[in-house]
Parts: structure tokens; C-alpha cells; sequence
């Protein structure tokens, strides 16, 4: 999934995305002028996840109109091409042995549990020098120390998506359902995704909920971690999901499959893009639990939907779970074409490139200054209780672990209690290792 911007593509062909010109010229300023190099002299390669070309997605016309807007006020870029890779395991392999490869990406965006293990191989640039004094007072503090490795700064903090659960309301009004309160308990859940499934009169079976299980998401683990289990300790150096709480967690989503049975049949098994086609094209899921990327989708095809914030599960208190979304810069021997990758990705995390680019931002932004509309706005209350999965060296593998074991317990091969017994010792090695 590949596509390259030049010069003369300004505008995304076909595409509603609108670029304000009238502030274009503001940019070099904002991104540091155009003093990398002699006009049409620098080339980048960006990764994007979830891109795919040519608008065939919201996030490529948003990319597309993005970098567009760019280039356009920097003479110094001769070109920018464009990849996308996939939100699951496998895009994020691809993408780790590419930056690690050292020839086929310039600037990237990432997950933040991914950043480490790019740090620890040397393939990411720190970001320090090219960090003002007005990006700091902008970033969110804490968001911005979650990118600081070894005293130094690795990625310019993009957004937070944090996993909400999305309402089909047609569905809902269909069956005469009413729509939850924001302090639902997973009872609550439990008992309204029963009434949501159901075979329509034309045969069709429609499942109350659904959600993705993959080693590369957390969609499904604010159920899990709603009874106060946590993966890691504190500190990050223990293994602490098969507590108690923990596992009750798990069970509750195993129960959603294998007793109250309001689940699809593949359920743990499902792709991202099953989702989307069963939530918006096929309407057979009434609820599906997923950080914000899609709502924009969704409102573009001006579907009948809202969203809300997790079940509460026996630990009493909201909680849902995410990632950071990044923007880093791979290490570039050439200090001009590093300066100019360091540039397009301030711009790119910034409240500029909301300006330009309406609907830009798919997820509550890293920076103060920047602001969101509906839908995306209806995850930014989520931020504030949202568990961030570990920054650190070993959480790509311990989350492979993990996944492997609970998509076990979910298809009912094993109990909830052995899923997340069976880890403890290879996990506890990796955080001694």
C-alpha cells in the first residue's frame, strides 16, 4: 500500500477533504522554515498506519491532504512518498523490520509500546534538538514524558486513542432498547447486549457485541482489567495479570462468548475490518468495542450511531485502555533530510495541521492547542482514566504472550485461570532478562 505526493498533487483526487491555503504560508514559521536544503532537494518516505492510497480511506485522505499541505509550503521537498501498514501483529512487525532495515522509511507513525525496542536497536533519531520551548509548553506533560527514554525524547506525541464502545443506535431502536448511561456497570452491558441479539425476520443474525482480539490491540481488555487486575506492576517488573481480579476480568469476557452467547461465532478471531462491515455495511453488530479511528468513518456515511464509555466492571471505577500514537524519525545520517523529517512531523502533531486539514485529527490530540469535533470528541472524557500499555523494550512480546492466551480461554480451549497462569514464568524472565 504505497503512493507518492508530488508537487503537483495538492489536492487528494475525489476527495471532500478540504486544505485552508489562506494559512499555508504561516507554516514555515511554524515548521521551521524551508532551510534544509536547496528548493526540491529533500525526498522523505513516510509510513502511515492504516493508510491505504488514492483516498481509499479516511486515513489516506486525511494523509494525503496533510502531507499535500506540507509540501506545498516547504520548496525544499522534492517529494514525499507514502506507505501504509496494518493495525494488528503483522503491520507492526513489517513496520519495525523496516525502520530497523534503515533504508525504506524516513518518518513513521507508531503505536508507543512499539518505540522502545526501535530505541534500544538505534533506528529512531532522538527528537531533542528540534523540541522548542513552545512544543513543550503545548505537548501534554505527561504524555510527553512517555516518549523520553534514557533522558532523551524519541517521537512527537500525535494523539490519544483510547477504546470506547460503539452503539449502533438503529439497532437499538429496532429492538427497543434504550441507550446506556455513561456510568454502566457490566451487568448492565451484559444484559443490554442480550436484548441486542437476535435473528431478524429475513434470517439474519445480529450479535449484541464484538470486538477485535489481536496481539496488536487492547479493544477487549477494559472488560478484562475492569475488575482492578492490572498486566505489570507499577513499575513494570512484575507480572501481575493472574491475580484474582485478573482473572475474574477474563472470565467476564470469556462469559460473553461461551454463556450469555452474544457474541459472533469467530469472535477472537476477527479482523479490524470485520468490525467496520458488520458495524456500518452489514448492521448484524449492535455494539463493538474500538479506540476512535472509525467514528469519522462512520460519520462521513452518516450512520446512525454514538459512543460510550466502558462497562464498569467490580473495580468500581470507569477504565479503558489505549495507546499513544506517535510521529519519530528514523536515524538519517544526512543532517538536512533530518531536519526536514523532524519538521514534517512537528507539523504533523500539531494544532497547524488541524487547521489545514479538517477532520485531521481521528483521536483526542497529544497537544493542548489542538481540538477536536464530533464524533472524536466523545473520547476525549476517556482520556484521563486510561490505562497506557507499558513503554517498554519487552511489551511487544509479553502482549504476544498474552494475546496467544486469552484468544485460547475466549474460543473456550482453556480456563481464564490457566490463560493467564500459563505466562507467568516466560514474562516474569523477559522483565528480569
Amino acid at each position: 500500500m504505497s503512493s507518492s505526493i508530488t508537487r503537483r498533487h495538492l489536492l487528494v483526487e475525489g476527495s471532500k477533504v478540504a486544505v485552508s491555503a489562506s494559512v499555508l504560508g504561516s507554516l514555515l514559521a511554524a515548521c521551521g522554515g524551508s532551510d534544509a536544503g536547496a528548493s526540491g532537494s529533500v525526498s522523505l518516505r513516510y509510513w502511515v498506519l492504516g493508510y491505504s492510497p488514492k483516498g481509499a480511506n479516511k486515513t489516506g485522505m486525511l494523509t494525503d491532504a496533510a502531507v499535500a499541505a506540507y509540501k506545498k509550503a516547504h520548496a525544499n521537498i522534492k517529494d514525499i512518498s507514502i506507505t501504509g501498514y496494518t493495525g494488528d501483529q503483522a503491520g507492526f512487525t513489517k513496520l519495525v523490520q523496516a525502520v530497523q532495515g534503515g533504508s525504506t522509511v524516513d518518518v513513521f507513525r507508531l503505536p508507543s509500546d512499539v518505540l522502545p525496542e526501535l530505541v534500544s536497536s538505534g533506528s529512531v533519531a532522538p527528537i531533542d534538538s528540534y523540541l522548542t520551548d513552545d512544543d513543550k509548553n503545548d505537548i501534554i506533560p505527561s504524555i510527553l514524558e512517555t516518549v523520553k527514554i534514557n533522558e532523551s525524547y524519541y517521537a512527537w506525541p500525535l494523539w490519544v486513542p483510547p477504546v470506547g464502545m460503539f452503539l449502533n443506535l438503529d439497532i437499538f431502536k429496532e429492538r427497543g432498547v434504550e441507550v446506556p448511561k455513561d456510568d454502566w456497570t457490566y451487568e448492565e452491558f451484559v444484559d443490554i447486549a442480550k436484548r441486542l441479539t437476535f435473528k431478524r425476520s429475513d434470517g439474519q443474525q445480529v450479535y449484541g457485541y464484538t470486538g477485535v482480539v489481536d496481539a496488536g490491540v487492547v479493544n477487549t481488555w477494559p472488560i478484562i482489567m475492569g475488575d482492578g487486575g492490572t498486566p505489570l506492576s507499577s513499575d513494570n517488573k512484575k507480572y501481575t495479570f493472574n491475580t484474582p481480579e485478573g482473572i475474574s476480568g477474563l472470565q467476564k469476557l470469556v462469559d460473553l462468548a461461551l454463556k450469555h452467547k452474544v457474541t459472533p461465532p469467530d469472535f477472537g478471531t476477527q479482523t479490524p475490518a470485520d468490525m467496520i462491515t458488520g458495524f456500518s455495511e452489514k448492521k448484524n453488530y449492535a455494539m463493538y468495542s474500538e479506540p476512535s479511528g472509525s467514528s469519522a468513518t462512520y460519520k462521513a456515511l452518516k450512520m446512525n450511531f454514538t459512543v460510550k464509555s466502558m462497562p464498569i466492571g467490580a473495580g468500581g471505577k470507569p477504565l479503558t485502555t489505549g495507546g499513544i500514537g506517535l510521529i519519530s524519525v528514523a536515524s538519517i545520517p544526512d543532517e538536512g533530510k533530518l531536519k526536514a523529517a523532524m519538521d514534517m512531523a512537528r507539523y504533523l502533531t500539531s494544532a497547524s495541521v488541524g487547521k489545514d486539514v479538517s477532520g485531521y485529527f481521528l483521536a483526542p490530540g497529544a497537544r493542548k492547542s489542538v481540538e477536536v469535533n464530533d464524533p472524536i470528541s466523545l473520547f476525549k472524557p476517556f482520556v484521563p482514566y486510561t490505562y497506557i500499555t507499558p513503554i517498554i523494550p519487552q511489551w511487544p512480546q509479553i502482549r504476544t504472550l498474552l494475546h496467544e492466551q486469552i484468544q485460547k480461554a475466549v474460543l473456550g480451549k482453556i480456563s481464564p485461570s490457566q490463560a493467564l497462569n500459563n505466562p507467568a514464568s516466560e514474562i516474569n524472565s523477559l522483565l528480569n532478562g
